[in-house]
């Protein structure tokens, strides 16, 4: 064995440990498979035994697939051929079901939280006590990385629950606490932590009838309603609509369970569990959740673990923080920060405003104090944390102070210089401009190696990106104590260097701007909003802009202009904006109209006068066309940013687009989406594209680089990365 699971006796009952002496927390690796066979084959084999507990060393019991490991064995894993995949993928579910069907009782005491393939092993069990102690949960969420739980998961708990209640848990992947687990019968029972050992024993001693109901003749599934009764047919046909309408199809998985919730219960046991193989192999091959368990997983922890953080100097301790302007922007920040434990001061032009600002907040803690988020108490003690204020004075000792005023480089200088004057030496100043070059702001400051941005995203409260812009003079001290603040307030920082627009400002924008100038061509902004929404974003990009505001648009693109003299060059985007905002008086949301109307107690509608305003080309191109050029147009800006050396690494890249500005989940951010379609094909498209709407398309130098280099960016990332 390999130490990975230790087998004890307590007389006549056998104690599976999970204790991976080389991890932090269980995971199933192939030297967990081999050591579960040679417990299974030893308990079988042991005469005086009667049964066996399984139950974890460590306060996590078991987490399922290492996905670290699946996502650096991708490249190999996507070699194989289909019938090799298929024999890896059913490893486990066929060593799981040997454990089903050993001829002794298992009981699973689950001590700790059980996901994915830890709560199969769970099911597989004959019987399953879970501890009742606070934050530990068991589910099954491969569905939020693409996947599906392949180790029996979703045949036995279609079994065991009936297909309608097992559809939802498969579907959304949620976790369950103890006792809804116990109520949705998914365990057996709930039990203190310190009975859990004794009470699993206990059973197995009982000498249960542990053979599992469908291993018996004549076996049906709960409630009688299988897959073809017209009851849960209804419910398959409705389902699969809803999956369509929410994901467009982007997603396999979803699809991929229901097949298994369909085929599977018409079929014997162990067919069935080969037919889940099958569909997991298929996901496995298609290449989805690859990209999802890169960014979503593996980027975004490394992210989170602050990979980008120098090593000196040593952690900071936060205890006060300043932040400038209380407005949406300014307000959400000082909200986490305080509901971070961080005292804060809140400042704006006077006391009133500043008061105002935390008016705003206090009602946004009650609402998530209705809505059952956080307890009042909770609230209220977030809420003394904020002193509000017009005094800069109040600054004194604030570790570090946010800028969050109005997108205008004079407003910004004045309360820069302010905060400045008020910092001690070692404070660390920061603006949350979206837009504007963090090394011009530093110039507002007699410390620029101090000066770093932190471009936050609205609502803050709920958007868990934060952009940390690296001026030239920002020293790494500067960018380490950033780095420490955004970690406490439970935010994921992307670290970048300073450019106008900086990454995700620039990269959206490329998407909105792409999607306004397609109106000025002629295209329905039906097509438009409906073909965006179908490729996975959010929103369209005719909604956004709305959302934005066109009159902010046309200000910051005059600033631009301002800052850049002869050298602007307005985006094809503009003249649109310009035409809806200064000449129709249609900024968006804000006064009722812009690119939508917003009727009064009626849902948003798209302004019929855009097609008197841009006469409708004929014919209108296909919807293919119109998802090519929204893709195609942000794959170049995220190379552009690389080339530039505005990123350094693509996993910042491909986390900031999908966790800040909702670039599709399930195409992994920018530079997964140009791995898996290849250089060589978006280079196609991207020669294509120019020749048909312009230089916006051309393709970045980098892009033929890598081409000519045969370089991917994960396969072989230095190589991709400074191509």
């Amino acid at each position: 064995m390999n130490n990975v699971i230790r087998y004890e006796l307590d007389q006549d009952v056998a104690v599976w440990t999970l204790d991976n002496p080389g991890k932090s927390t269980n995971t199933i690796d192939q030297a967990f498979l081999d050591d579960l066979e040679a417990c299974i084959d030893r308990l079988v084999s042991e005469p005086g035994t009667v049964g066996a507990v399984i139950i974890s060393a460590k306060a996590l019991f078991l987490a399922g697939a290492d996905l670290k490991d699946m996502e650096r064995n991708s490249e190999a894993m996507s070699a194989l051929a289909p019938e090799e995949m298929f024999e890896k993928v059913f490893s486990l579910s066929k060593l799981l079901r040997k454990l089903e069907t050993c001829g002794k009782p298992v009981a699973c005491a689950i001590n700790g939280t059980a996901m994915g393939g830890g709560l199969e092993i769970a099911l597989a069990s004959h019987y399953r006590v879970m501890a009742d102690g606070p934050g530990i949960q068991v589910g099954l969420p491969e569905v939020q990385i693409g996947l599906l739980p392949a180790g029996g998961g979703t045949q036995r708990l279609a079994r065991m629950l009936g297909i309608q209640a097992a559809l939802p848990l498969l579907m959304e992947g949620k976790s369950l606490d103890p006792a809804t687990a116990l109520a949705a019968k998914v365990v057996d029972a709930v039990a203190p932590a310190n009975e859990l050992l004794d009470r699993a024993k206990a059973w197995v001693r009982s000498a249960p009838d542990f053979v599992k109901p469908w291993d018996k003749k004549g076996f049906k599934i709960p409630g009688g309603a299988g897959p073809m009764d017209p009851r849960v047919a209804g419910l398959f046909v409705t389902t699969n609509a809803l999956v369509h309408a929410k994901t467009a199809d982007n997603l396999p998985a979803p699809r991929a369970i229901l097949s298994c919730l369909f085929e599977g219960p018409l079929l014997p046991m162990d067919l069935a569990l080969r037919v889940e193989s099958k569909y997991m192999t298929r996901l496995m091959m298609e290449g989805t959740s690859t990209s999802m368990i890169r960014t979503l997983f593996v980027n975004k922890t490394r992210c989170e673990k602050l990979y980008r953080r120098p090593s000196q100097p040593p952690a900071t301790e936060y205890s006060r923080i300043g932040v400038l302007g209380s407005g949406l922007m300014g307000a959400g920040i000082a909200q986490v920060a305080a509901r971070a434990g961080l005292e804060v001061v809140l400042l704006d032009m006077d006391a009133a405003a500043a008061e105002r600002g935390k008016a705003s907040i206090a009602a946004r803690l009650k609402a998530a104090v209705d809505k059952g988020r956080l307890s009042a108490d909770q609230a209220e003690r977030a809420l003394e944390r904020i002193t509000a204020t017009g005094d800069y004075a109040a600054l004194k000792g604030a570790q570090l102070v946010v800028e969050a005023v109005f997108e205008n480089r004079e407003v910004k200088s004045r309360v820069i210089a302010a905060a400045d004057a008020a910092l001690t030496r070692d404070a660390v100043l920061a603006s949350n401009t979206s837009t504007l070059p963090i090394t011009g702001l530093a110039g507002y400051s007699k410390r620029p190696a101090n000066f770093i941005g932190l471009h936050f995203f609205s609502p803050v409260d709920r958007m868990p990106l934060v952009e940390v812009i690296r001026g030239k003079k920002t020293s790494d001290a500067t960018l380490a104590r950033a780095l420490d603040f955004i970690q406490r307030l439970r935010k994921t920082p992307i670290v970048v260097n300073d450019s106008r627009g900086f990454y995700t400002s620039r990269f959206f924008g490329s998407y909105v701007n792409e999607g306004i100038a397609m109106v000025g061509e002629g295209v329905s902004p039906v097509l438009i909003e409906n073909v965006a929404r179908m490729l996975g974003m959010p929103v369209g990009p005719l909604a956004v802009q709305d959302e934005v505001g066109l009159d902010l648009a046309v200000s910051v693109t005059r600033q631009t202009q301002a800052d850049l003299g002869e050298s602007w060059q307005p985006g094809a985007s503009f003249p649109i904006v310009e035409k809806l905002s200064a000449e129709l008086g249609r900024h968006g949301r804000k006064s009722g109209g812009g690119f939508y109307d917003y009727p009064e107690g009626a849902p948003k509608r798209l302004w019929p006068g855009l097609a008197q305003t841009w006469a409708p080309a004929q014919p209108q191109p296909e919807a293919a066309e119109v998802r090519r050029r929204l893709l195609t147009v942000q794959l170049i800006e995220a190379l552009k940013c690389m080339q530039e050396g505005v990123l350094e690494d693509p996993a910042d890249g491909d986390v900031g687009a999908v966790f800040g500005v909702g670039f599709p989940a399930h195409l992994g951010g920018p530079f997964s989406c140009i791995d898996r379609l290849g250089a060589e094909r978006v280079l196609r498209e991207c020669t294509e594209l120019a020749k048909r709407y312009g230089e916006r398309f051309k393709a970045p130098s980098l892009l033929r680089r890598m081409v000519r280099d045969g370089v991917s960016f994960y396969g072989t990332r230095s190589q991709a990365a400074s191509a």
